[in-house]
């Protein structure tokens, strides 16, 4: 019993003095580092869909983009992309578009990243609401939770793409970003 008792506060020291040398900074870098490798490229690509190439051609949305996010909109507009109107769906291209571009780059950057995860979170359950209501995808793609295959591109997928933005939100970037700089030149400022 004694051996026992010595094994569990060993334990719980080890693991106690790993916790506050890594919490003020590893679980934020580390879910940043987890997104960019696997999410980042994934939505620039994406995004890079929804805009002409070149410089110039960052500022023009293109057609595809409505079909991609406001399909319902272009039907009813007889598929004549210039038909749909500006507000709400012009709008909302717009800004889903623009935002596929700017939330992972803050993310990264650990910078406004609490406000970014939680909108990638919110753009990841409108893109899934998108790809199963308008574009019906089968229900292989969409899978079913507590099954014994762990690849299905929406349930499952998306699911673990929402963990490190889960953690962003609720421990936010750690001290290794720009939020953090910014707290800290902040602070210095007002006192």
């Amino acid at each position: 019993m004694h051996f026992i008792c010595t094994i569990a506060r060993l334990h719980e020291r080890i693991f106690s003095r790993l916790q506050d040398f890594l919490a003020p900074w590893f679980p934020g870098l580390f879910a940043r580092l987890v997104f960019a490798s696997t999410l980042w490229l994934y939505f620039l690509n994406s995004a890079l869909t929804k805009v002409e190439p070149g410089l110039a051609g960052f500022f023009m949305v293109r057609d595809s983009a409505y079909y991609q996010i406001a399909l319902p909109a272009v039907e009813a507009a007889g598929g004549n992309v210039s038909a749909v109107p500006f507000l709400p769906w012009g709008l909302i291209v717009h800004l889903g578009t623009y935002a596929e571009f700017a939330l992972p780059l803050l993310i990264i950057l650990g910078l406004a990243t609490r406000l970014s995860a939680l909108g990638m979170l919110g753009f990841i359950a409108v893109q899934t609401l998108v790809d199963i209501t308008v574009h019906q995808v089968g229900g292989e793609t969409i899978g079913a939770l507590f099954d014994r295959f762990p690849d299905s591109v929406i349930l499952d997928q998306r699911l673990l793409w929402a963990v490190p933005l889960v953690m962003l939100v609720i421990y936010g970037p750690g001290k290794i970003s720009l939020d953090y700089l910014a707290a800290r030149i902040t602070r210095r400022w007002h006192e």
